[in-house]
């Protein structure tokens, strides 16, 4: 059964640990990912775009393939189910298909407007039961069409925006989407630590995991961060490990590929992605 992601976010802020969120693309990328979940006994985040939905066919279609998933692999672990970056029409969709998690990314709007359809979702999701990720200063990069240029948030809006309750907030850093380039100045720890005081006990998420050093991810998790992003570093693991096999000549003789022989590659490249992020974030054993 999908949960909200409040508590496992709020152990994982006590606790000192982040949950991964680890956004799907098909079949093959959720059924990794729940496994490698239940195998370590980890909670877990399963994040979905707006494009991601849409090439699924819908978020109905998301919702109904994850839940059955999880019965059908006798999934014991919390697992959250969470619009990533979603648009305001995103988020009542989402709500509507059986979502347990939603992101608003009102961060392109001005403060007042962003606060105004932020609260208005605190009130719809509080009333549903699910969890509610708020924005505050764009993440860098792009990342199935949403651009940002890596803004610091400013800690007085981020407690304008944590104010009107919503269970977990995102923080523009200096983090962004994809891969870091070589002059990338690193985080700013000193925005995340005003932010965390700002806030008080709010758990933080780190958008832009693939990539950021060890002990960055480390310290940002003491500074309040609860829950880290990661898509990029699993599309390059799936995407090498499918090339391996193809360059292989690994086909029916000569009939072409099967292809779930042809996806197995990347599915276990997944696998061992997920386990070394999880490993990372603390995660392990604290479902």
């Amino acid at each position: 059964m999908l949960v909200s992601a409040k508590e496992m976010l709020e152990k994982a802020r006590d606790g000192k640990y982040a949950v991964g969120q680890f956004n799907i693309n098909n079949l093959e990328w959720t059924k990794a990912i729940l496994l490698t979940a239940e195998e370590l006994k980890s909670p877990v985040i399963l994040g979905v775009s707006e494009g991601a939905g849409k090439y699924m066919t819908g978020y109905k279609t998301v919702a109904a393939m994850v839940s059955a998933m999880i019965e059908e692999l006798k999934i014991t672990v919390p697992v959250a189910l969470h619009l990533d970056h979603g648009s305001y029409e995103g988020c009542y969709k989402c709500i509507e298909a059986g979502f347990s998690s939603i992101m608003f990314d009102g961060s392109h709007y001005p403060i007042e407007e962003n606060v105004e359809k932020t609260k208005e979702l605190v009130a719809v999701c509080a009333e549903k039961g699910l969890s509610l990720e708020a924005e505050v200063g764009s993440i860098g990069g792009e990342e199935d069409g949403v651009v940002g240029m890596g803004e610091c948030a400013d800690p007085n809006e981020c407690k304008m925006i944590a104010d009107l309750g919503v269970t977990m907030l995102a923080a523009g850093i200096g983090n962004i989407h994809g891969k870091y380039p070589e002059n990338w100045a690193g985080l700013s720890f000193e925005t995340l630590e005003a932010v965390n005081n700002a806030v008080g006990n709010m758990p933080l998420v780190l958008h832009g995991g693939t990539g950021i050093p060890a002990d960055m991810i480390k310290k940002a998790i003491s500074l309040g961060v609860a829950k880290i992003n990661v898509n990029t570093e699993c599309q390059l693991s799936f995407a090498a490990a499918t090339r391996e096999y193809i360059e292989a000549g690994k086909d029916q003789q000569g009939k072409g590929f099967d292809p779930r022989k042809l996806l197995a590659p990347g599915t276990e490249a997944i696998k061992a992605t997920v386990k070394e992020k999880m490993e990372l974030f603390g995660s392990i054993g604290k479902a």
